[in-house]
C-alpha cells in the first residue's frame, strides 16, 4: 500500500514536470509566431490560424491539466504544512489551473469569432479567474511552505514563485509579451516539479518501505 503510495507520488511529480516543459514550449512558440502571423489580433485563436488553433488549445489543455497533477503532489508531498491556509490555498491552486483548462477546451468552438463577441468575453473571463485563483492559492501555499520549514533550500521558494508570476500575468494578459510570460509561468512550474521529484519521501512513507525491505 505505501509503495503504491510512493510510485503515485512519483508519477503526479513526473507529470508536472512534462507538462510545465510541454507549456515552455507552447509558450516560445507561440511568441514565435506572434512576430509573423497574418491572423488578425481581433481573431480569439490569434496568433494561430483557425485550423491550427484547435492543436494547440488541445496541447495547451494537456499541458495544463498535467500542471493540475503537480498540484496534488504538492499536497500530497505535505511540505506546505497541515495549516488551514495551506489547504485552502492548494485547493484554490487546483481549482484555477482546472479553470484554465476549461478555457482552452472551451476556445476550441469560439476560435472564429472576435474578441469582443458574447463568448469570448465569457471564455476570457474564465481564463481571468483561473489566473487569480492560481496566484491567490499559490501565494497561500508558498507563505505555507516558507512557514512550515520541510524544505529549507531553494525548494521552499518555488510555489511562491508560481504565486508571484501568476499574479504578474493577470496584469499582461492583454500585451504583446504574454506569450513570454506563460513560458516563465511554465519555468516556474517546472522548477517546482522538480523540486517535487527531488523531494525525499514522507517520513512515514520511508518507514513503511524500510519495514518491507526487512528479511522475514
Amino acid at each position: 500500500m505505501a509503495e503504491t503510495k510512493i510510485h503515485s507520488l512519483r508519477a503526479e511529480r513526473i507529470t508536472c514536470i512534462v507538462g510545465a516543459v510541454l507549456l515552455t514550449a507552447l509558450a516560445v512558440v507561440t511568441q514565435v509566431v506572434q512576430a509573423s502571423t497574418h491572423v488578425s489580433k481581433d481573431q480569439w485563436s490569434y496568433p494561430w490560424s483557425s485550423g491550427t488553433s484547435i492543436t494547440f488549445y488541445l496541447c495547451a489543455a494537456g499541458s495544463e491539466l498535467l500542471l493540475a497533477f503537480g498540484v496534488l503532489g504538492l499536497r500530497r508531498g505535505r511540505v506546505t504544512g497541515t495549516t488551514r491556509a495551506a489547504s485552502l490555498g492548494v485547493w484554490a491552486a487546483l481549482v484555477g489551473t482546472a479553470l484554465i483548462v476549461v478555457g482552452h477546451l472551451a476556445s476550441i468552438p469560439i476560435r472564429d469569432e472576435l474578441v469582443d463577441d458574447g463568448w469570448p468575453q465569457v471564455v476570457g473571463g474564465v481564463f481571468a479567474l483561473g489566473t487569480v485563483l492560481t496566484a491567490i492559492g499559490f501565494m497561500l501555499a508558498g507563505r505555507a511552505t516558507i512557514r512550515a520549514g520541510i524544505w529549507h533550500d531553494w525548494r521552499r521558494f518555488t510555489p511562491l514563485a508560481v504565486g508571484a508570476w501568476s499574479a504578474i500575468l493577470i496584469g499582461l494578459q492583454f500585451t504583446p509579451v504574454l506569450p513570454t510570460a506563460v513560458a516563465v509561468y511554465g519555468l516556474c512550474f517546472l522548477a517546482l516539479g522538480v523540486a517535487l521529484y527531488t523531494q525525499a519521501a514522507p517520513a512515514e512513507d520511508r518507514s513503511a518501505i524500510a519495514a518491507q525491505e526487512q528479511p522475514a
